[in-house]
C-alpha cells in the first residue's frame, strides 16, 4: 500500500474516527427506556467448584438446554458418562490453572453485562420481535469461543484472555488472537447476531456481494453499539484503520483495475475478504479482510445517500442496487 500519502492523512483519519465515536456515543432515551433485563450466568464456576458427581448431575439438570446444545449430551453413551467426564475436568491441573487465570482476568462481568444489555436494547428497538437469549460464560478449554443460537449465547472466556497471556487458543493464528479480547467480545456477538437480519441473494457469489454482506453486518453492529470505535467492530488496530482511510483511493483503484469486484471464484474472493494477516492481492501492507472494510464504506454511503433506515437496509438483497446507488468514490 502506498504510504506516501503522509502523516497528515493518518492524523486526519484518526481524528475522523475519534470525532465520529464522540458524536455517535449517545444512547437515546427511547432506547435506554426499553424494559429489558439481562443476567449473565457464570457456568464455569459450578463446574470447577463441584465437590461431587452429584453436584455435576444437579448442574446439568439445572441447565438442560446448555447440556443439550452446548455440551451435546446426545454424543455421550449415557448421562452418567457425561457427568463423569465433566467431573474429571477440574481435576486436570492445566484446566484448573486456566480456570484460575480466567477468574483473575474476569473478576467481574458487570461491564460485559451492561454492554450486552445496551446492544440488546438497540436490537429490540429496531426489531421488536427480538427475544433476549440466555447468556452464559464458560471455560471451554479452547474448544469453543462463542456458541450462539436464538435462545442461548455461551462465551468461552478462556478465548478472551489478553493477547499476551501465556494461555492462547492453539487453533488460531496470532493475527486473529490479537483481537480476541474484552474490547472485541461484544462487537463479535452483535456482528454474529446481524446475520439473522442480513438478507442476501444466495445466487450472487461475487466478491462485491460478499463485501456488501459484511458491510451491512458492520453497519448493523455500529448502529447497535454507537459507543464502540470502528476498529473494535472490524477487528483492526487503530493504525491499520487509519492506514486504510489514508489509502482508500489506492485500495479502491486496485479493486477496479484488477476487475475483482465481480470475481466469483471463491478462492479469489477469499483473497480480499478472508481471514489473513494482510490482503496480499492489494498490498502486503494492507490489513487482512480489507474487502470487508470497503464493503462497509459502500453500505454507509448508500444508507446516507438514500437516507434509508436500518431495517430496510438489512432487508435489501440487491447488491447491484446498493452499489450503484451508493455512488461510492473514495
Amino acid at each position: 500500500m502506498n504510504r506516501n500519502s503522509g502523516i497528515f492523512l493518518l492524523i486526519l483519519a484518526l481524528f475522523f474516527a475519534c470525532k465520529q465515536e464522540q458524536e455517535d456515543c449517545t444512547i437515546s432515551e427511547k432506547v435506554g427506556d426499553i424494559p429489558l433485563d439481562l443476567t449473565i450466568k457464570r457456568l464455569e464456576q459450578p463446574l470447577f467448584e463441584a465437590k461431587s458427581e452429584e453436584d455435576i448431575a444437579y448442574f446439568l439438570e439445572e441447565h438442560p438446554y446448555f447440556s443439550e446444545m452446548y455440551l451435546r449430551d446426545e454424543l455421550y453413551p449415557s448421562k452418567e458418562h457425561l457427568v463423569s467426564t465433566l467431573y474429571g475436568i477440574p481435576k486436570d491441573t492445566l484446566m484448573q490453572e486456566l480456570y484460575q487465570e480466567v477468574n483473575a482476568n474476569f473478576p467481574s462481568i458487570d461491564k460485559l453485562q451492561t454492554d450486552l444489555l445496551h446492544a440488546f436494547k438497540h436490537i429490540k428497538y429496531y426489531y421488536p420481535d427480538f427475544e433476549v437469549p440466555k447468556v452464559y460464560t464458560f471455560v471451554s478449554g479452547f474448544t469453543t469461543d462463542l456458541y450462539m443460537d436464538n435462545d442461548m449465547i455461551v462465551i468461552g472466556l478462556d478465548y478472551f484472555l489478553p493477547s499476551d497471556h501465556r494461555f492462547q487458543p492453539p487453533d488460531l493464528p496470532k493475527y486473529m488472537t490479537d483481537r480476541y479480547n474484552k474490547d472485541h467480545l461484544v462487537p463479535m456477538i452483535v456482528t454474529a447476531i446481524s446475520s439473522r437480519y442480513n438478507k442476501s441473494d444466495l445466487e450472487d457469489n461475487s466478491l462485491l456481494a460478499e463485501m456488501i454482506f459484511y458491510g451491512k453486518a458492520y453497519h448493523f453492529t455500529q448502529a447497535m453499539l454507537p459507543c464502540t470505535p470502528e476498529e473494535q467492530i472490524i477487528g483492526y488496530t487503530p493504525e491499520e484503520l487509519a492506514a486504510c482511510y489514508a489509502n482508500e483511493d489506492f485500495i479502491w483503484t486496485q479493486l477496479i483495475e484488477q476487475e475483482a469486484i465481480y470475481e466469483t471464484n471463491p478462492f479469489e474472493v477469499r483473497k480480499y475478504t478472508g481471514e489473513a494477516p494482510f490482503t496480499d492481492a492489494i498490498s502486503p501492507d494492507a490489513p487482512g479482510r480489507v474487502g470487508r472494510w470497503v464493503g462497509w464504506n459502500i453500505v454507509d454511503a448508500y444508507a446516507e445517500k438514500k437516507n434509508i433506515d436500518l431495517v430496510h437496509l438489512m432487508d435489501e438483497k440487491n447488491t447491484q442496487k446498493i452499489f450503484m446507488n451508493s455512488a461510492y468514490k473514495p
